[in-house]
């Protein structure tokens, strides 16, 4: 098992890259089905869906726009219960198809603010896909449209997800090792 130390924590591989790139074939072969004829707004939730949603977009065979909020709910390696906004929506959602890019789901609580948030706002339909999802830590009810993989609710770093700061930029993803 590859390992790799980002500050003072040690992780071991738990998701190599090439099974990454699959489930987010499979994402995207799922939403070129469902929703060509939507013109959906694409929506990545930063700072840890950037690297999902840019190879999820290439995918992406119909006309779409993409924007950006960035939401903070974590510190260290623990959820805060919260979310904070630091970007916000700024675009014109009334009626709009709006298609939520979020690279983790495990308490829901982001997705949940996120999704009420787009009801005030007037979004139309509003999707939510994710890449990973952890049901155990589930503690909103929620629905997600499109899952990748289904993960233990382990803490985990690498593609887009970090240990503070760390760790994004590693092309597959790791679990912390107790």
């Amino acid at each position: 098992m590859k390992r790799i130390k980002l500050l003072d924590r040690e992780f071991g591989i738990s998701i190599p890259a090439s099974d990454i790139k699959k489930a987010i074939w499979q994402i995207a072969d799922k939403i070129n089905r469902d929703l060509k004829d939507k013109n959906p707004l694409m929506v990545c939730i930063l700072n840890g869906s950037f690297m999902f949603s840019a190879d999820l977009m290439k995918l992406i065979e119909f006309p779409c726009q993409i924007s950006f909020v960035k939401l903070a709910s974590y510190q260290g390696v623990s959820s805060t219960g919260t979310v904070k906004e630091l970007i916000g929506f700024n675009e014109e959602l009334k009626g709009r198809t709006v298609v939520l890019l979020e690279d983790i789901v495990d308490s829901g609580i982001t997705v949940e603010n996120s999704v009420n948030q787009l009801k005030k706002m007037g979004a139309g339909d509003i999707f939510v896909v994710t890449l990973l999802f952890k049901p155990e830590a589930l503690k909103r009810d929620i629905k997600l449209d499109y899952i990748g993989l289904e993960i233990p609710n382990d803490f985990i770093v690498g593609y887009g997800l970090d240990y503070n700061g760390y760790g994004r930029n590693l092309p597959d993803i790791y679990s912390v090792i107790p």
